[in-house]
């Protein structure tokens, strides 16, 4: 895939602080944790590692704080061979941090402190400048304010991007924003969050994406899991079942098959070809630990699913 088109990644970077505990504690519970891991992390900057150890040229933008932590963010990108040319450096807040529980049946819960993420605005979008016209996909996430999120897709559609927004962390959309959006990938809870429908396998599913697809989404791919994935878009609709592997951390996850579903088009690939290899990426993903450790190369994939 290292003849696809260029992507660009517009959204968070964190360093990501995980602990190994026996279960996920409740309201004012206090448990005992076992191995303690810090990798970089946040859901833009996991993305662009996902598509760029898959081969492509990748961009991102977005902001860090001028801090050891900023630094090691903004060197990992570029040994993952990302530009880092568009990321700010923030002197006024702290480079964003995320705590993350995974017990023993590799479910995990998240906490994220923004900082810098916080602050990323509009106007950060200047620094593009007419480099906009270079890149083919723009891969958005949640974890930056809404209104970049909107400008930054409404700047993609004026230059011809195919616009994919990861919704998470979930929260109600604007119709301003979906009908800018080309594919939508809300995993079940943020379904749940954007449609008020329960989903729990690929009818449910259905129904969900029949409601984003009626407030102006082109493409909407709910992640199931291990049950894999609902792709819907108008008139037609496609369950992929989910690949079996030994999972033991669904950390990151979601974007890695983010990775995968925009590796694939820039590469070519149609839609449904696209979203074949985004499952295969997203459940090599959770047979490692840790967000960015856990992204795999492309020439993993092709080997684990020979």
């Amino acid at each position: 895939m290292s003849n696809g088109e260029k992507i660009l990644v517009i959204g968070s970077l964190n360093m990501d602080m995980s602990v190994k505990t026996p279960y996920l504690p409740k309201a004012g519970e206090t448990v005992l944790g076992d191995e303690f891991t810090m990798a970089p992390g946040g859901k833009g900057a996991n993305q662009a590692v996902a598509a760029a150890r898959l081969g492509c040229p990748v961009t991102m933008l977005g902001r860090v704080g001028k801090d050891l932590f900023g630094e090691q963010l903004v060197e990992n990108l570029r040994n993952n061979g990302i530009s880092t040319d568009l990321i700010i450096t923030d002197g006024s807040h702290p480079t964003g941090v995320a705590l993350i529980n995974i017990d023993e049946q590799a479910e995990n819960s998240i906490v994220v402190a923004s900082g810098a993420n916080k602050h990323c605005t509009p106007e950060d979008l200047q620094v593009l400048g007419k480099t906009v016209d270079e890149f083919k996909i723009l891969m958005l996430q949640l974890e930056i304010p809404l209104q970049t999120v909107e400008a930054a897709a409404k700047l993609a559609k004026q230059h011809g991007l195919t616009v994919i927004l990861d919704p998470a962390p979930a929260r109600q959309l604007p119709s301003s924003l979906l009908q800018l959006v080309d594919i939508i990938t809300p995993n079940e809870t943020e379904a749940f969050i954007l449609t008020g429908l329960e989903v729990h396998d690929a009818e449910s599913a259905k129904a969900a994406a029949a409601v984003l697809l009626a407030q102006g989404v082109k493409n909407v791919v709910i992640k199931l899991g291990a049950k894999g994935a609902l792709w819907a878009a108008e008139n037609r609709s496609k369950h992929l079942p989910g690949e079996k592997v030994n999972a033991i951390d669904t950390t990151a996850a979601g974007d890695a098959f983010g990775g995968g579903l925009a590796a694939g088009l820039a590469a070519g690939q149609d839609m449904l070809s696209a979203l074949k290899f985004a499952n295969k990426v997203g459940a090599l993903a959770t047979t490692k630990r840790g967000a960015q450790p856990s992204l795999p190369t492309l020439q993993e994939v092709e080997a684990y699913f020979a």
